[in-house]
């Protein structure tokens, strides 16, 4: 099966339907974040959500830890699957799952060393998908993605080869270097935000051939 392509950062409805146009299958609406590109307001990511059509999914990014208030966020921006871009404890997973049945939940995984697979690990056990991406989320300001660094693909293969539920690459992808990414890790699907923006825009000429070798691959 060709490998999904996730565009994120979403900025508007313009930006979603070009990314849908170039093959993606779904797309990343980012709220309220410490650090990074893309937060935009949650009544913009609830109508983008409803102009979308199905079956493109749309991912909800939060940085919310407790399950009340992903909850609400979700409910107010109405979109079919949650992005958890922070650990949680376990029992938020529980949670969500009443709260939230037919939202899926996607659990970031920043790639940083050998413990990054284990975190990877017990998350498959409790979501639908993880996200593997290069944020630093032990800092004072946390970095919980849009950060254009590649992390160590060689973990991120064997974190893919350790679970049975889909994976997608983020992390300093670009038209340059996906191909290669795809073919060092094997991910179900690849996310991208930064590396397709021009001057804060998701670009046209960076997507298409993007795009192309991502769903070639």
């Amino acid at each position: 099966m060709p490998t999904r392509l996730k565009v994120c950062c979403i900025a508007s409805r313009e930006e979603a339907t070009l990314a849908i146009r170039n093959g993606a299958s779904a797309i990343g609406l980012v709220s309220a974040m410490p650090s990074g590109p893309g937060p935009i307001d949650e009544a913009l990511i609830a109508e983008i959500s409803a102009d979308v059509p199905p079956p493109i999914a749309t991912f909800l990014l939060t940085s919310a830890t407790r399950a009340d208030a992903i909850v609400a966020q979700v409910r107010r921006c109405r979109t079919s699957a949650v992005q958890l871009v922070d650990a949680v404890e376990l029992t938020v997973y529980g949670e969500l799952r009443l709260a939230l049945p037919g939202v899926k939940l996607v659990q970031v995984i920043h790639v940083q060393n050998e413990e990054s697979i284990g975190e990877a690990r017990e998350a498959a056990r409790h979501v639908d998908a993880l996200l593997l991406d290069s944020g630093r989320p032990k800092l004072a300001v946390k970095e919980l993605g849009g950060t254009g660094r590649v992390h160590d693909w060689r973990l991120s293969r064997r974190i893919v080869e350790s679970v049975s539920i889909p994976v997608f690459l983020a992390g300093g992808l670009n038209p340059g270097n996906v191909r290669d990414a795809i073919a060092a890790v094997r991910p179900f699907g690849i996310d991208v935000c930064s590396g397709l923006r021009s001057d804060g825009r998701l670009d046209e000429a960076k997507l298409a051939p993007f795009a192309a070798a991502v769903l070639g691959a």
